[in-house]
């Protein structure tokens, strides 16, 4: 059997961990720069907040109304995401994260037995990490995904709901009751097109023909038609796919029209993208950068971009940076860039690249890279940088903020302190 373990209204649930005065009260979570709403708590949908809502729209309405609002806290987010993953992992020795807030694990037993795991592991969650979670049992990936929303919308199973409960009729009313936009991987395309072959719901995908909708659609929509029967046709994958690019990109809280501060701003982001690559084991050949400004502004649009190819592949932050330096000429002295990013593509595993000596980059025997994070892992990500980006002080362009909770588990200068 496939256990979906997911973690209820992730981010809200993360800021609640830390603050306990927003127990029961609505809190929504924004995106960068305090912009719109991403993520929310079961009391402010009960509110009917709208996901993506401009925050400056409704700020008024949500202080009236109760409404907490964060700003969004990556590093607290992902920090007990890491944690929250180790203690499922602990239940099964075949595991797939699946995403910032969710977990795939196989499990073996007898439906008494799976619930009582699955109400063990919201139990030891909540115990060592104060995040709730959803547990959804079933024989495939794309039942266990139905069974977590069973969980969420029916209280009364306690947060852990196995489809082996159900009676073959009563499982047919369940899929007859799930239209097909609410499927793992149908999004709205495609089901106005089931819709158009009469298919509307989950049992109706579930009957149709297998070989016929691979032929409309893909053999991906044959495996979930197979996958609503009850028949496994998507493995676990323990191991992270392959990443084909990596991607470092923000918005500023205020443009950035000169060369020297497009500059500060490739030397931090290449930086970051380097410690990514690290994190993955992974060396890039080929580094593109760009700029943008806004499209909603006065003025005409315009984008800085190049991509270059390096000499070997790398993980270097040095010679990432430099790569990224080529847009700077491209950069126009004076316009209001409001968005840039470094994108590393040509991803190769490190232990797979071995250059002569006499190709290696000049500053990969310095090992700069594994001594920048060892110091920015120590003494937080402004101690130390390359370039311009290790000038003292945030940048006036960085992401805004206002809102932002503790990063009690990442940042010394910002652990929580009781008082008795």
């Amino acid at each position: 059997m496939i256990a979906l373990v997911d973690c209820e209204s992730f981010y809200a649930s993360c800021e609640r961990v830390f603050d306990p005065t927003l127990y029961g009260r609505p809190v929504v979570v924004l995106s960068n720069n305090d912009g719109c709403v991403v993520a929310m708590s079961r009391e402010a949908k009960a509110l009917q907040v709208e996901m993506g809502a401009p925050w400056f729209k409704i700020k008024d309405w949500a202080a009236s109304a109760g409404v907490v609002a964060r700003s969004s806290n990556y590093e607290l987010y992902g920090s007990l995401s890491a944690r929250v993953m180790e203690i499922i992992g602990r239940y099964s020795a075949w595991q797939e994260v699946y995403s910032i807030d969710e977990s795939f694990i196989g499990l073996h037993g007898t439906v008494d037995e799976l619930t009582a795991i699955g109400h063990e592991i919201r139990s030891e969650v909540l115990r060592c990490t104060g995040i709730p979670v959803r547990v959804g049992i079933a024989s495939s990936k794309t039942q266990a995904k139905l069974a977590s929303r069973g969980a969420k919308a029916d209280l009364s199973l306690g947060g852990v709901c196995h489809l082996g409960f159900y009676s073959p009729d009563r499982l047919d009313r369940i899929l007859a009751g799930t239209s097909t936009t609410d499927l793992w991987g149908i999004a709205g395309r495609t089901g106005k097109r089931l819709a158009g072959m009469s298919i509307f719901t989950a049992k109706d995908l579930r009957d149709a023909d297998a070989k016929w909708i691979r032929k409309k659609f893909s053999v991906v929509m044959e495996r979930t038609v197979f996958e609503l029967r009850g028949i496994s046709c998507i493995p676990l994958e323990e191991q992270p796919p392959h990443k084909d690019q990596l991607i470092f990109s923000r918005s500023f809280c205020q443009p950035v029209s000169t060369r020297e501060g497009m500059q500060q701003v490739f030397s931090i982001y290449a930086q970051r993208a380097s410690t990514r690559l690290r994190e993955h084991g992974l060396v890039a050949g080929v580094v593109s950068a760009w700029a943008s400004t806004s499209r909603f502004r006065e003025g005409e649009f315009h984008t800085a971009h190049v991509a270059v190819g390096m000499p070997t592949e790398t993980d270097d932050p040095i010679g990432i940076a430099k790569a990224a330096f080529a847009a700077l000429p491209r950069v126009r002295p004076g316009s209001d860039y409001v968005r840039a990013g470094v994108v590393l593509t040509g991803l190769r595993k490190k232990q797979s690249v071995a250059p002569l000596a006499l190709f290696e980059p000049e500053y990969e025997g310095r090992r700069i890279g594994e001594t920048l994070d060892g110091i920015t892992q120590k003494l937080g990500p402004r101690a130390i940088g390359i370039g311009r980006g290790g000038l003292r002080g945030a940048p006036v362009w960085t992401m805004k903020r206002e809102m932002l909770s503790r990063r009690a588990t990442t940042h010394w200068e910002e652990l929580c302190e009781a008082r008795a």
